[in-house]
């Protein structure tokens, strides 16, 4: 059984004038994020090997969430494929992961994670909003047999307001 855990970065802010990848998170990003790294918490053991995008509002966000979990800041990598909108650069890293791997957390961006959550979990997600958050779980012993699974849970910051 292998388990993949997927954060979309935080709420951002558009008033800067930066590049995409050094758009910052607004304040209710921040706050969105610690109250899904809370929930997480009260469902879920905490995670092993955790993955982030480099955009600074996806790295953020993880910083928030193992800050919020008391994980060691060494605990995450950062991987540029993970900068990646349609969803083909994170499949291919996930099939491309050691099987000792049992469970992955991946912090990254939209349309990637809603359609990695509808193709390979069983609920639809018709949009995985900013600081959301989806786990799901495959009946495989090898990443490259990669294929549907069922969605274990599904956080959404504005149903824990």
């Amino acid at each position: 059984m292998k388990s993949i855990i997927l954060m979309r970065h935080g709420k951002s802010s558009w008033t800067h004038n930066v590049t995409d990848k050094e758009r910052p998170l607004k304040t209710r990003g921040r706050n969105d994020a610690k109250l899904v790294a809370n929930q997480f918490n009260a469902k879920h053991s905490t995670p092993k090997i955790i993955f982030s995008s480099p955009a600074i509002r996806a790295l953020t966000t993880c910083e928030i969430f193992i800050n919020a979990l008391n994980i060691s800041k060494d605990k995450i990598t950062v991987v540029d494929d993970l900068y990646d909108f349609n969803g083909e650069s994170v499949i291919n890293f996930i099939k491309n992961l050691n099987n000792s791997i049992d469970e992955v957390m991946i912090f990254g961006h939209n349309h990637a994670f809603t359609s990695i959550s509808n193709i390979f979990g069983d609920t639809y997600i018709d949009n995985l909003p900013t600081s959301g958050l989806v786990k799901i779980n495959v009946d495989i012993d090898n990443w490259k047999d990669l294929k549907q699974g069922t969605t274990e849970f599904l956080i959404i910051p504005k149903e824990l307001k």
